[in-house]
């Protein structure tokens, strides 16, 4: 061997028994400390210390003056930190979070008093939780070490507590022993734990422990985001969401989901409204070209929209119930009656009767084949959903548990979709079969259903109303794509333009506070997603 490949193989063991010495001092080392320990040349240190910090595999720790392994060697050990294991199975419900959630999801492992970030799945909003794989945090103040903590036999918890030294990192951070021994027996009950910005001011954090088989605590899973759209009230949804998700890990469970696909969200030039809803595309001949009809629901108003300009057409003095496209017009419920509405806004005296339509009791309405419509309608102390032809037969549609608050119909598969926004469930029937098919059940964390369309390809798209986002499922019921919005409100969803795949998204302001209008003031507005 040379000289100067002997020079370079002795470099290289110096490197890395700095690396060694570094990795096993939980606090880091100091410059002069490490040279104690190895024996090496001050400068000789000096030049290793640089060359390892701009690679990234040690850091200095400015304030203590000391150096701590860096992000790059936990990158480089993603794959068997710790548990390789733990990484598999969590690696599918980090991806199921954060589509459901639209945030920046992650996992962590104990590491001494702190907690190490494993994995990270980035939220689809520009405004997110940017924690960096590697990086190590408090026990005390972080979601996960919170959740890690809670999930211990109480005694191994207090002797944790004991060796932490409560140091506030914000304002919020609690830094008193019985009040953090406190939350943490509450975390304990419900399973989750909650970073109520404690670690960075302004983001919100829910987590919950992985515990495997034989009651192991082998980490944590958390949420992250934004305050003002994770909110205390949408947490306390998302906690059993979370909560389960770290069973699951727990008992090993890997099938992986399709990856999260996100979009742009454009907004359209016009008015908001009090609450967007009931989208309709009509492709029919008329003066004013093709365009998307909708209406304002609680300032009831009737919208007529293009990718140009979103217009007010028609007022109304009572709440909209309902719309259905009719010809080139379409047809509103509002109060107890139907309206025909032109293209110019004009009511149509001699539009042709549609005494079947009711005019009570509609609680969701969309186009079905050949003219038809479907309705949901209370029936008895339950609810129907059939097409018009159909109701008040008893073979006709489907009865139901629950009101149908959005139904969609695809031609192609002569299918309806039915969803539930109570239950958060999307069902699908298939014409003339009796029984509905349960698609997909949304968790209540991830928003409330609104409105459902399908595209042309036979996905269902629907709006998570409180979930910021617009989310699609394949026909077999599994989500592959989410769409964030600058709102936290979707209301409902209709596909339209030159191609058919825009995908127009109706929202609301209503019942919205002053910080989520602050952080949203587009809510209300009319926006489009290129869907193709």
């Amino acid at each position: 061997m040379s000289e100067r490949a002997n020079e370079g193989t002795a470099s290289l063991d110096k490197a890395l028994d700095v690396l060694d010495a570094v990795g096993i001092a939980s606090g880091g080392l100091s410059q002069v400390e490490l040279g104690q320990r190895l024996g090496l040349p001050r400068t000789t240190l000096y030049r290793l210390l640089g060359t390892l910090v701009s690679r990234g595999l040690l850091r200095r720790d400015a304030q203590r003056r000391v150096y701590c392994l860096g992000s790059r060697c936990f990158e480089y050990a993603r794959a068997t930190y710790a548990m390789p294991d733990l990484m598999a199975a969590a690696s599918a419900e980090l991806r199921s979070l954060r589509d459901m959630t639209g945030e920046t999801t992650y996992l962590a492992t104990l590491d001494g008093l702190e907690v190490v970030a494993l994995d990270r799945c980035d939220g689809a909003h520009a405004q997110r939780s940017h924690g960096a794989i590697g990086q190590r945090k408090p026990l005390h103040c972080t979601s996960q070490g919170k959740a890690i903590l809670a999930a211990m036999p109480p005694e191994r918890r207090e002797a944790l507590v004991r060796e932490i030294a409560l140091a506030p990192v914000t304002a919020r951070t609690v830094t008193d022993r019985r009040r953090l021994l406190a939350e943490l027996k509450l975390s304990a009950q419900r399973g989750w734990a909650i970073d109520d910005e404690e670690v960075v001011p302004g983001v919100r954090c829910c987590g919950a422990p992985i515990v495997d088989n034989h009651g192991e605590v082998r980490g944590a899973i958390s949420v992250a985001g934004p305050a003002f759209r994770l909110t205390m009230e949408r947490i306390e949804l998302l906690g059993p969401e979370l909560a389960e998700a770290g069973r699951r890990i727990g008992a090993q469970l890997s099938a992986a989901r399709p990856a999260r696909s996100d979009g742009d969200a454009i907004v359209v030039p016009g008015e908001w409204a009090f609450e967007g809803a009931f989208a309709r595309w009509v492709d029919a001949p008329q003066a004013a070209g093709p365009r998307l009809w909708w209406a304002d629901r609680l300032a009831p108003a009737l919208h007529a929209a293009d990718a140009r300009a979103d217009t007010t057409v028609a007022g109304f003095e009572h709440p909209i119930q309902a719309l259905l496209p009719e010809g080139d017009a379409v047809r509103v419920l509002a109060g107890d009656a139907w309206h025909v509405i032109g293209h110019d806004g004009q009511r149509r005296a001699d539009a042709p009767s549609r005494d079947e339509l009711p005019r009570h009791g509609v609680l969701a309405a969309c186009p079905g084949a050949a003219g038809e419509s479907w309705v949901c309608v209370p029936d008895g102390e339950r609810w129907r959903v059939a097409s018009l032809h159909a109701l008040g037969q008893s073979n006709g549609g489907w009865r139901l548990n629950e009101p149908a608050t959005a139904l969609a119909w695809c031609e192609a598969r002569r299918t309806l979709y039915i969803a539930m926004a109570g239950s958060g469930t999307l069902y699908a029937g298939v014409d003339g079969q009796p029984q509905l098919r349960r698609l997909a059940t949304v968790p209540k964390g991830a928003g409330r259903l609104g409105g459902v369309a399908v595209d042309a390809d036979g996905g269902l798209w629907t709006a998570l109303r409180g979930g910021w986002s617009v989310a699609r499922f394949e026909p077999d019921g599994s989500m592959d794509r989410v769409v964030a919005l600058p709102v936290p409100a979707p209301t409902d969803v209709a596909f339209g333009g030159p191609t058919g795949r825009t995908l127009f998204v109706t929202t609301a302001r209503d019942a919205l506070d002053r910080e989520s209008l602050d952080a949203a003031p587009l809510s209300g507005r009319l926006f489009m997603v290129d869907a193709g």
